[in-house]
């Protein structure tokens, strides 16, 4: 009996994912294929601000789950270079069904801090003890519970319909900020201007700022041989004598770091632009994404304040909600972090090279890591913090997690085409001066990761 229930969920499975080699090649006229799963998610996102829609929800969950994993781990890109994007699908699959999850089991939709029911705000606090400005019945309105969120204020009236804005503004609202959902999530500071101008202004020069960034160390990854290509190759070169080949490995793991950094930091920026031109959205309801990741003095600091929280509620739903249910607080810190490395291995996967548990490793590992920090401050009554807190974070994500970039270099993810070369300022104009610089001067960067990788350094 179990043999045959086993065999019945391999092939429930294998009919949502198959395999690598039968995956089927995109051609442009599979796009439709590829906008189906927005339909049906679109319309749960659009219904989670409707009353009374629980069991239509619920009746949707599989549909759209189904439709996510079905297509975007079914269609391939086959180009080599072109193959991140079969990783961007696998991301995409997990984090539709991850929101589709999150709207279906809430039961009264997707509510903003204050409402009762989708739109509807709780009825404010009166008191008869204050007569100013009060009613006929010496009643006054008081604001203390029902406080309207700087981050979900009513909007303009904008290009899109209500139905649409809305279904757009629960779907683009991931880390909660102004929602129930989101209540105690970090906010970091905001360091540009409000007025709406010169806060679109610092918002695009940021873009075009984290882009040149972004493009300049992809562009320095590329020039290692083996990482830097389609086929990929290993971060820990065997040929190097062993300080060369951490030093190297090193750089390559910080250069990914301020890859994810200013990735993440770019595309917020753009989907800011986007809410704050056509959904009509107020600066306040977009503060910075990340808070100086590079300057955390905890592992707790570092993962709940300085990193983003883009996906928090989507760890949640995969592995913090189940992990409470089963074992309280300490479950749902486990089963948070497992449920992350889970979603990165997951859509990595998706490249069609295997499944490496490094990756579910290093995320799991950062759960036992943190209670050590929590165990420090019981035993010694201190926290952890200051330059050896930073060295501590430094040593727990730079150090341990240098085989996690191992492992999507090695299945080729450094010579993904992110930014076209005939767009790169890097490969256009810096990396060709800097070439031009050394064959006068006779030695410079190039020329030292060049002595690096030949072993001379």
């Amino acid at each position: 009996m179990w043999p045959y229930i086993c065999q019945i969920a391999h092939n429930a499975y294998r009919a949502l994912i198959p395999y690598p080699e039968h995956r089927i090649p995109i051609q442009l006229h599979h796009a439709p294929h590829l906008i189906l799963p927005f339909i049906p998610f679109f319309y749960m996102a659009y219904l989670s601000r409707r009353p009374h829609t629980f069991l239509l929800r619920l009746m949707l969950l599989p549909v759209v789950v189904c439709l996510a994993f079905g297509t975007y781990f079914r269609f391939k890109y086959t180009e080599p270079e072109h193959n991140i994007h079969n990783w961007g699908q696998g991301f995409l699959a997990q984090a539709i069904s991850g929101k589709a999850i999150d709207f279906a089991w809430r039961k009264e939709g997707m509510l903003k801090v204050g409402e009762t029911k989708p739109g509807v705000l709780r009825k404010p606090r009166t008191s008869a003890h204050h007569f100013a400005n009060g009613d006929a019945n010496g009643n006054v309105p008081s604001n203390d519970c029902d406080e309207i969120s700087p981050y979900t204020a009513p909007s303009k009236p904008g290009l899109l319909p209500p139905w649409l804005y809305d279904a757009l503004e629960v779907t683009l609202t991931t880390r909660g900020l102004g929602w129930q959902f989101g209540v105690g999530v970090h906010v970091p500071n905001e360091r540009r201007p409000l007025e709406r101008y010169a806060f679109l202004r610092a918002t695009a020069l940021s873009v075009i700022q984290n882009f040149l960034i972004f493009d300049a160390f992809d562009s320095f990854i590329k020039l290692v041989p083996g990482v830097g290509s389609p086929q990929g190759g290993t971060i820990f070169k065997p040929d190097l004598p062993i300080p060369q080949r951490y030093i190297l490995s090193t750089a390559i793991h910080l250069a990914t770091g301020s890859c994810l950094i200013t990735g993440f930091e770019m595309v917020y920026g753009f989907i800011t632009l986007f809410a704050l031109t056509v959904l009509s959205s107020t600066p306040e309801m977009w503060p910075p994404i990340m808070d100086d990741p590079w300057k955390p003095d905890s592992l707790h600091n570092f993962w709940s304040q300085r990193w983003h929280q883009i996906l928090r509620e989507t760890f949640f739903v995969y592995g913090g909600f189940p992990g409470r249910w089963l074992a309280g607080n300490v479950g749902m810190l486990f089963g948070t972090f497992f449920a992350s490395g889970m979603y990165h291995e997951f859509a990595a996967h998706a490249l069609g090279r295997g499944f490496d548990w490094q990756v579910v490793l290093f995320f799991a590992l950062q759960a036992p890591l943190l209670l050590l920090e929590k165990l420090w401050y019981r035993m010694t009554g201190h926290r952890v913090g200051g330059i050896y807190g930073g060295l501590w974070v430094y040593f727990c994500v730079v150090v341990i997690g240098q085989p996690l970039a191992d492992s999507w270099y090695y299945r080729g993810l450094g010579g993904a085409l992110i930014v076209p070369p005939v767009i790169s300022p890097a490969r256009q104009l810096i990396i060709p001066l800097l070439r031009r610089a050394e064959e006068v001067l006779g030695f410079g960067p190039l020329s030292a990761l060049q002595a690096l990788l030949d072993g001379g350094m």
